[in-house]
């Protein structure tokens, strides 16, 4: 994901910073293929798309406003929402 060339505003609204990291999330989610599975198969889901993730968060830390209260938190419950939770039905020990 490359980063913008212009200074954008950021985002402080937390609505926007949540729909933001989701769409990131779903983003890793899309472009990392049957790892996402594997990984939640094999609990070993942050060695294999761990890359992504971060670079997922880097490209938010960059668009949301650090002075929002849980902007990271919010980042956190998008990986869990849309990377672990969407794939609730993998046969995995963790669950």
């Amino acid at each position: 994901m490359a980063l913008p060339a212009e200074p954008c505003p950021l985002i402080s609204d937390p609505h926007r910073a949540r729909r933001l990291a989701r769409v990131l999330c779903q983003d890793v989610a899309l472009s990392t293929g049957d790892q996402v599975r594997l990984g939640l198969e094999k609990d070993d889901l942050f060695d294999r798309v761990g890359r992504d993730i971060e670079q997922a968060l880097v490209f938010y830390r960059h668009r949301v406003d650090p002075a929002l209260a849980d902007a990271q938190r919010i980042f956190e419950w998008a990986v869990v929402d849309m990377l672990v939770y969407a794939h609730r039905r993998v046969g995995t020990h963790i669950w």
